[in-house]
């Protein structure tokens, strides 16, 4: 048995708007399943209307990597923090400026690109969503 680390975030009823945006960058493959989607079950109550566009489950996928999305509950909002951030490594410089410059776009940047001890390349920014990226060309 193999055991995989997935990361899932979760959104304030903008998650596909956010994961079109990640492939947009990233590319690779997605699947979205809203709310609306799922079909009726007679043990649970329909629906509400003013959720069946939220994101119940996405995914993003590359590589054999992916990354989990969601929005969450209205009753139950998403609180943003510093405490995670996502890394990637990049092959090269020139991919890791595409990389960068799309995901600081709308956003801020914590860290320009430059070089340092530990790679060609790194820079540190946070997406227009509020998420924290590294972004690094491999050594």
């Amino acid at each position: 048995m193999s055991n995989w680390i997935i990361p899932y975030i979760s959104f304030n009823g903008n998650c596909a708007e956010a994961v079109k945006f990640y492939q947009s960058i990233l590319g690779g493959e997605s699947q979205i399943l809203r709310f609306g989607d799922v079909p009726p079950n007679p043990k649970f109550p329909p629906v509400p209307e003013d959720m069946k566009n939220l994101v119940m489950h996405a995914e993003l996928r590359k590589n054999g990597h992916i990354i989990r999305f969601s929005d969450t509950l209205p009753h139950a909002p998403s609180t943003l923090g510093n405490a995670i951030s996502f890394s990637i490594e990049c092959a090269n410089q020139e991919e890791t400026k595409t990389v960068f410059a799309g995901l600081a776009a709308g956003g801020s940047v914590d860290m320009e690109l430059e070089p340092t001890f530990f790679s060609p390349l790194y820079g540190r920014c946070i997406d227009k969503f509020g998420i924290t990226w590294q972004v690094a060309t491999k050594p």
